[in-house]
C-alpha cells in the first residue's frame, strides 16, 4: 500500500475485486458517493441491488473499533431499530483486500428528513429513545468517548502548532484557553450525574434517509461513549425559541421510551463548541489527502482561521446562556 496517499489505489477495478473476493459478481458500474473521511462506493451486483462498498481510512479505527461498531449497529436491527448495518458474509462483516479494510452494505433510498417539521421530530426522537435504551445496554470496550481532551485540547493543542496565521495566534490562544476552561468546568458539574452510552455520535440530517414516513439511520462511523443530548443537539436548528420548540418534540418522542435527563442539556453548547474545534483540527489532520484540495478549497484561506475564531467568540457567549428549556 502506498503509505502517503493510500486512497490512491482505490480504482474502480479495485474496488470490484474487493467485493468479488465475497462472492460477489460486479456488473462493472461503480459510482463514488459523498465521503472524505473514508471512501463509499455503490457498486453494481448483477442479479440483485447495487452493495454500498466502504473502505476505511488507514489507520483511524482498529478492527476491534470498526467491529464494535458493525456489533452495535447489527444489535439496533435486532431491535428492529431502522438502521442501515454491515452485511455478513461467512459470519464475518469486516473484510480485507490488499492492505485496506472495508465492509459492504445494502443500499437505502431516501432523502434528508425536514428538521423543522414537529411530526418528523416526534418521530426522530422516538428513534433515539429506542436507539439509546440499547446504547445503554452495555459500554464500548475499545471505542473511546466524546470528552474535552480529544476533542477540545487536543485539537487546539494540533491548531496552534499547526495552522493558525501568526497575526492571529495571540487571539486564538485566548480565546480557546476561556472556552476550554469553560467546557471543563460544564463536563466537570455533570460527571457524577449524567450517563455516558453508546450513541450514533454524529447524528445530523445527512446522516439519515427519510422514506415511507420514517429515517433510517446509516453512518455509525463517528460512534464513541457519549451523553444522550450528543444525538439530539445536531438537530436543533434557528433561534432560541425555535430550538426550543424543537427540543419539545423530539423529547416528547424521546420519553415514549427511554427517560432523557434535563441536566445533559447544559452540555448541548459545550458539545456543539468542542464539535467545531474537532472539525477544525481534523481538517488540518487530513490537509495532506490529495481528495483535500477539491473538497475543501476555503480552508487554506486566512479569512477561514478569521472565521472560525469569530464562530469560537460566539460560541462563548452561548456558554454564558442558561441552557434551553424543556416545555
Amino acid at each position: 500500500m502506498n503509505s502517503e496517499h493510500p486512497f490512491d489505489q482505490l480504482t474502480p477495478a479495485f474496488v470490484m475485486d474487493a467485493v468479488e473476493s465475497l462472492g460477489f459478481v460486479c456488473d462493472g458500474r461503480v459510482f463514488a458517493l459523498n465521503s472524505y473521511e473514508n471512501r463509499v462506493y455503490q457498486v453494481g451486483v448483477e442479479g440483485q441491488d447495487p452493495l454500498i462498498a466502504k473502505f476505511y481510512r488507514p489507520q483511524r479505527w482498529s478492527d476491534a473499533q470498526i467491529l464494535e461498531e458493525h456489533a452495535f449497529s447489527q444489535e439496533l436491527v435486532s431491535h428492529e431499530l431502522p438502521v442501515v448495518a454491515p452485511l455478513c458474509r461467512d459470519g464475518r462483516s469486516l473484510f480485507h483486500h490488499d492492505g485496506f479494510v472495508f465492509a459492504v452494505f445494502p443500499r437505502q433510498g431516501g432523502h434528508a428528513p425536514e428538521l423543522t417539521d414537529p411530526d418528523v421530530l416526534l418521530v426522530l426522537g422516538r428513534c433515539l429513545g429506542r436507539m439509546h435504551r440499547v446504547g445503554q445496554s452495555q459500554d464500548y470496550q475499545h471505542r473511546p468517548r466524546l470528552d474535552s481532551q480529544s476533542f477540545g485540547h487536543d485539537s487546539v493543542a494540533y491548531i496552534r502548532e499547526h495552522c493558525m496565521p501568526a497575526d492571529l495566534a495571540k487571539a486564538y490562544d485566548s480565546l480557546a484557553t476561556d472556552l476550554l476552561a469553560r467546557i471543563d468546568s460544564v463536563f466537570a458539574r455533570c460527571e457524577d450525574g449524567v450517563r455516558w452510552i453508546r450513541v450514533h455520535g454524529d447524528c445530523h440530517g445527512g446522516n439519515m434517509l427519510w422514506r415511507h414516513e420514517a429515517p433510517h439511520f446509516v453512518d455509525l462511523d463517528d460512534s464513541r461513549m457519549a451523553p444522550a443530548v450528543q444525538d439530539i443537539w445536531m438537530l436543533l436548528s434557528g433561534d432560541r425559541q425555535e430550538q426550543t420548540l424543537q427540543l419539545s418534540e423530539i423529547i416528547e418522542g424521546y420519553n415514549e421510551f427511554a427517560d432523557f435527563d434535563p441536566r445533559e442539556l447544559q452540555l448541548v453548547e459545550a458539545l456543539r463548541t468542542l464539535r467545531i474545534m474537532h472539525f477544525s483540527a481534523w481538517l488540518a489532520r487530513r490537509r495532506d489527502d490529495p481528495a483535500f484540495p477539491r473538497a475543501f478549497p476555503w480552508f487554506y484561506a486566512t479569512r477561514y482561521w478569521g472565521d472560525h475564531i469569530l464562530e469560537l467568540r460566539e460560541q462563548l457567549a452561548a456558554l454564558q446562556e442558561p441552557a434551553l428549556p424543556l416545555l
